[in-house]
C-alpha cells in the first residue's frame, strides 16, 4: 500500500489530502466529507480502508482550507455551500486525471451527509470522468436541479432509523431516475454508529464501486 500526503492546488494555498494506493488498483474513490468534518473523519477513513482491501485507491481530502475551516466552525456558513464544495470536487477530479498514478483509473465519489449533495453536483458536471457515486446518510436533495443530470450509477445508503433522511433520499431517488438505487441499513441512525452498520455501508459501497469502476478511463 502506497500512502502519500498531497496538497491539491485547486484553491489558493491548496487543499490537504491523503492518497492511499493499493498495488494493482482498479479504480479510485474520492471522498466528500459531511458538515463540520474533514479528511480525518473516522467513518470515512474506516470505509476507505475497506475499499483499499478491494484494490480501490482512495483520496480523502479537506474541502475547506484551514482558515475557512476556522470560519465555518464559528458560523457554519460554508459547510452548506454545496455549489462551492461541488466546484472543488470537480476540480479535484480534474487533478486526479493528471496524476500519474490516479489518472488512468476510473473515478467514483463517496459522499457523506452534505458531501453527498456536492458529490452528485460534481458527478453531473463531470459525466465523462465520474463512473459511480455512493451516498452515506446523505442529503442528495440539496443537489437540486443537478440530480436530473447525473449519469453515474448512484447508490443511496440510509440508516433505517434515520426517518427524515429516508424521505429526502426517496425524493432524490425519484429525481435521479434509473441510475439510482436506495438501500436501507436496518437499525442504523444517521451516523451509522451502531455495531456492524458501518461495515454494511463499506461492504455495499465496495461492491458498488468494484462493479461500476471496471473500465479504465482512456488516457
Amino acid at each position: 500500500m502506497e500512502t502519500r500526503g498531497v496538497t491539491i492546488p485547486v484553491v489558493e494555498g491548496g487543499l490537504a489530502a491523503d492518497v492511499l494506493m493499493p498495488a494493482g488498483a482498479t479504480g479510485a474513490v474520492l471522498f466528500a466529507h459531511g458538515s463540520g468534518s474533514s479528511r480525518h473523519s473516522p467513518r470515512n477513513v474506516a470505509v476507505a480502508h475497506q475499499l483499499n482491501a478491494r484494490s480501490l485507491a482512495t483520496v480523502l481530502v479537506d474541502l475547506l482550507t484551514p482558515d475557512e475551516d476556522m470560519l465555518d466552525a464559528r458560523t457554519a456558513e460554508l459547510r452548506f455551500d454545496i455549489g462551492m464544495l461541488a466546484e472543488r470536487l470537480a476540480a479535484i477530479v480534474d487533478w486526479m486525471g493528471g496524476d500519474p498514478a490516479l489518472g488512468p483509473l476510473p473515478v467514483g465519489l463517496f459522499g457523506a451527509s452534505t458531501g453527498a449533495a456536492a458529490a452528485l453536483v460534481a458527478a453531473a458536471a463531470r459525466p465523462d470522468r465520474v463512473a459511480a457515486v455512493v451516498s452515506r446518510g446523505g442529503r442528495p436533495d440539496l443537489a437540486g436541479n443537478a440530480l436530473s443530470a447525473v449519469r453515474a450509477p448512484t447508490l443511496l445508503l440510509v440508516g433505517g432509523l434515520d426517518e427524515e433522511v429516508i424521505v429526502l433520499n426517496e425524493q432524490a431517488r425519484a429525481e435521479l431516475g434509473e441510475v439510482a438505487e436506495l438501500r436501507i441499513v436496518p437499525g442504523a441512525t444517521h451516523l451509522f454508529e451502531e455495531p456492524g452498520t458501518l461495515d454494511q455501508v463499506a461492504d455495499q459501497a465496495g461492491t458498488w464501486f468494484t462493479t461500476h469502476l471496471r473500465t479504465p478511463h482512456p488516457a
